[in-house]
């Protein structure tokens, strides 16, 4: 068996504010972008990896009223789903991303694992951290 990963989904309440998270922030290159009736799917991807997309999703959407309400709590609590990224220099990337005025959640630090990394919340509340790969 062969499999890889296409696609990973994070609930979003603002896709606006998502997307100058996403693009503008992190440099997430627009995939596609859907709308319909009380939705939008919003894809977004690194640009080294054309086949990967990120789907920004109306929180809730798809749901029982009852779920999408759950969920929409848990998402401005911050508890829902995250992302981890890789980038080759944690510690320029941090500033670049800090410079937009995204929250931060953790400056670079070594992780006794063996990863430098960081992390963002995005405005939706969900976790971004940056890790960078051990030299050597």
């Amino acid at each position: 068996m062969n499999l890889s990963v296409k696609y990973t989904f994070l609930e979003v309440d603002d896709h606006d504010a998502a997307l100058a998270f996403y693009r503008d922030a992190l440099g997430l290159e627009i995939r596609q972008d859907v709308a319909m009736e009380g939705a939008r799917w919003l894809t977004v991807g690194p640009p080294a990896q054309p086949q990967y997309g990120i789907v920004l999703q109306t929180v809730g959407v798809g749901r029982s009223p009852e779920d999408a309400q759950v969920l929409k709590e848990l998402l401005a609590k911050g508890s829902l789903g995250g992302l981890v990224l890789d980038t080759d220099d944690v510690d320029a990337t941090f500033e670049s991303v800090r410079a937009t005025g995204a929250e931060v959640l953790q400056e670079p630090m070594d992780q006794p694992y063996g990863t430098r990394d960081c992390a963002f919340r995005d405005p939706a509340g969900n976790q971004v951290r940056i890790n960078q790969r051990p030299k050597g």
